[in-house]
């Protein structure tokens, strides 16, 4: 869920940005493959997945599984993990990370 606070500029004058929108890994399929300029059935001739299945990720109807994934990523140009896990806070894992 969202906060509400307002956050204080950073040493440098400026201030963070917020996620302001979360996809979906359908979403994530569908926002690069639009950046690709591809049509779904362009998705699917480069990637072997039928177009009908494609449609469904993207709609949330079909899942997203790690062979699909890795199929699309390659059709699309990007890493699995873009597609798999398209709201990753780098920021936040890292520092959870460092303890």
């Amino acid at each position: 869920m969202a906060s509400n606070k307002v956050k204080k500029a950073k040493p440098g004058g400026y201030v963070a940005a917020r996620v302001r929108v979360v996809l979906t890994r359908g979403d994530s399929v569908r926002v690069a493959r639009e950046l690709q300029e591809m049509t779904q059935a362009e998705l699917a001739t480069a990637s072997g997945i039928p177009q009908p299945t494609i449609s469904s990720i993207e709609s949330g109807r079909a899942t997203l599984g790690a062979e699909r994934a890795e199929k699309l990523a390659r059709a699309l140009k990007v890493h699995p993990a873009v597609l798999l896990w398209p709201n990753w806070d780098t920021e936040a894992e890292s520092a959870r990370a460092a303890g």
